[in-house]
């Protein structure tokens, strides 16, 4: 499919960790930007060696891919991407992520580690933390690193030092941009039981998630990471993997078929690809904005250029970064769009008004189609009004140019018709008795010739008044010495001439103004369109936003409810906080009078062409 990702044989590499830090791999980063699909993002993070590519090779239903290791080094440094057609949903992307493994020995980087579990959140819709053995504290543990995101991921731009008082702490928000999380639990042997009860995977999730009451310090030590958990991932999902083999053969996973392996570890990863594919969602970045792969690669290099230069990822930083990328590319692309049109139609000059107009009319429709299509968050109208000014300053050229092509072949036309007419005059045939008669038959045959004549383009009649206007006392010295004339025919005849040049200024002036008329009204409907367009982009991006914190509302609402069930009535009272103020937010989005103030200046900019820039040209 268009925009869909580039055959990718194998995976490649897209962050580096070296010496120096993590650094993007440009090569990678270009892959992304010819992908304009809307991508859902799957990173598995976890301790290194326990089997993460393996997980990754499956979602991509390609073997081998993601580099499996058979000994205790880790094989997978810094990030690694694969790009692939979604198996399940048209027109998207899947783009698999895989991680570095956590506390490597060799490397001995806690800090890497920190900012390679970061990455793994910012970057995915859905996060996969891949551990072995069972979900017990010292797993939780562990994961110690989802308690430094709040030290190390910053949502507003300016912090928590420019917190409203009525806002709620930027922990709290995470929800809301956070993907959704999967632990899959790989080596699993125990039983699901609990009270001598048989669980579900995620009951057996919910359960090793439960917090204690009290607040002495071994209780706060015991739930900071599981409310963490609890907090910042809106959706939660557990999978327990048995052994795939024997460990004899772990070191040669990768190479084994599907018939060699243990048909219980192939139900799990066959259910874990599954929901992989039906549930998760396409990545999203701060306002419900859904990312293309074009705009995944500016995500990217915007997060890791951030963390180079020591600053906090800030989320919305980074939208409006990518945004204004992706705008100004998008304001290039549609004019280019325009300007391919155009430069077509410009080797046909000179044209008529009319034709100029649709064609106008058409191609700035297609810019402007272009524009809402690969645009986002240009919430004040600024890259918008961008294109339409780009638009119609060429616009302005081409009207130009095309009077000025139409202006020399007029006067060409003219002069070619004219030289049999110049000639007779150097004979003397009009000064002789009667001449006047055969100048002005000769005359009359000479304008009927140049009417004829279907390319003049816009100057067409103007050029015909002035050179009437300018053999005017060419015409009155024939008719004076025609001697065959009485006084009273030569005054006749000279009312003629002036009632002639009179009929061709006013016939001019009335085909100026029925082209303008009919070019001002195609485009007033040219800018009802872009308005009820615009319009519509607008109340989508509206849509997303309320989505967006519907998510974030019913995570809260599911969450204050289990921690009335469980007696934390405390924490339940703050989350009421959390819920108020986002319903205050999603009141704030509901507000129509953004329209006023992004669409109104932007319709008038087509129209003020044609009103100022025509006139002159034309008469």
């Amino acid at each position: 499919m268009s925009g869909g990702p580039p055959p990718m044989p194998a995976p490649v590499c897209l962050i580096e960790n070296t010496d120096q830090g993590l650094q993007t791999v440009e090569s990678a980063l270009n892959l992304l930007r010819r992908i304009q699909q809307p991508v859902v993002v799957v990173a598995v993070v976890g301790l290194y060696r326990t089997g993460k590519s393996y997980l990754m090779n499956r979602l991509a239903q390609q073997q081998p891919g993601f580099a499996l290791g058979s000994t205790i080094e880790s094989k997978t440094k810094g990030i690694w991407m694969w790009c692939v057609p979604h198996p399940m949903k048209k027109g998207h992307t899947l783009v698999l992520l895989d991680t570095e493994g956590l506390g490597d020995v060799d490397k001995g980087d806690s800090k890497s580690d920190t900012w390679v579990f970061c990455l793994g959140v910012l970057l995915s819709s859905t996060m996969v933390y891949n551990s072995r053995g069972t979900i017990d504290n010292q797993a939780i543990e562990k994961l110690h690193y989802v308690m430094e995101l709040t030290e190390r991921i910053q949502v507003k731009s300016g912090g928590a030092s420019e917190q409203d008082d009525d806002e709620m702490p930027e922990e709290c928000e995470f929800v809301r941009f956070f993907p959704d999380f999967v632990w899959a639990v790989r080596d699993f042997t125990l039983e699901r039981k609990i009270d001598g009860h048989d669980v579900s995977e995620d009951e057996y999730l919910d359960f090793a998630l439960q917090l204690k009451k009290g607040w002495n310090r071994k209780v706060v030590t015991y739930n900071l990471p599981r409310q963490c958990i609890r907090n910042f991932f809106p959706t939660r999902k557990c999978f327990t993997f048995p052994f795939p083999t024997e460990p004899k053969n772990m070191k040669r996973l990768d190479s084994m078929a599907e018939a060699d392996l243990d048909p219980d570890f192939l139900k799990v990863a066959d259910r874990f690809c599954s929901y992989i594919f039906a549930e998760c969602r396409v990545k999203t970045v701060k306002g419900g904005h859904r990312v293309t792969g074009s705009r995944f690669s500016h995500l990217v290099k915007i997060y890791v250029d951030t963390i180079n230069s020591g600053d906090v990822p800030c989320l919305e930083n980074a939208v409006v970064a990518m945004a204004e990328i992706e705008n100004q590319s998008a304001v290039n692309k549609g004019f280019r769009l325009y300007e391919q049109g155009m430069e077509n139609l410009k080797k046909n000059f000179p044209v008529d008004l009319e034709p100029l107009s649709a064609e106008h009319q058409r191609l700035s429709a297609m810019a402007t189609q272009e524009f809402l299509k690969l645009s986002f968050k240009d919430t004040e109208g600024k890259y918008m009004t961008q294109l339409q000014e780009k638009v119609g300053k060429l616009y302005e050229q081409l009207i130009n140019e095309n009077v000025d092509t139409s202006e020399k072949l007029c006067r060409k036309l003219l002069s070619d018709l004219y030289a049999p007419m110049a000639a007779k005059i150097q004979q003397g045939i009009y000064t002789k008795p009667g001449g006047y008669e055969i100048y002005c038959r000769d005359r009359d045959a000479m304008v009927a010739k140049y009417r004829q004549d279907g390319k003049k383009g816009m100057k067409g009649e103007v050029k015909l008044k002035e050179f009437l206007e300018q053999n005017k006392t060419e015409a009155n010295s024939i008719l004076m010495a025609d001697e065959r004339l009485t006084e009273a025919d030569k005054k006749m005849a000279e009312d003629c001439e002036q009632a002639a040049v009179q009929e061709q200024q006013a016939k001019v002036a009335a085909q100026f103004h029925g082209q303008l008329q009919r070019a001002l009204e195609d485009e007033r409907r040219s800018e009802e369109e872009r308005m009820r367009r615009m319009k519509e982009k607008m109340e989508e991006e509206k849509r997303l936003q309320r989505e967006e914190l519907e998510r974030a509302m019913e995570s809260k609402l599911k969450e204050q409810q289990e921690m009335l069930e469980k007696g934390f009535r405390d924490k339940a009272e703050i989350m009421s906080q959390e819920i108020e103020q986002l319903k205050r937010e999603k009141e704030k989005e509901a507000d129509p009078g953004f329209f006023k103030k992004y669409i109104i200046p932007v319709a008038k900019i087509g129209i003020t062409i044609l009103s100022t820039a025509l006139p002159w040209i034309l008469l």
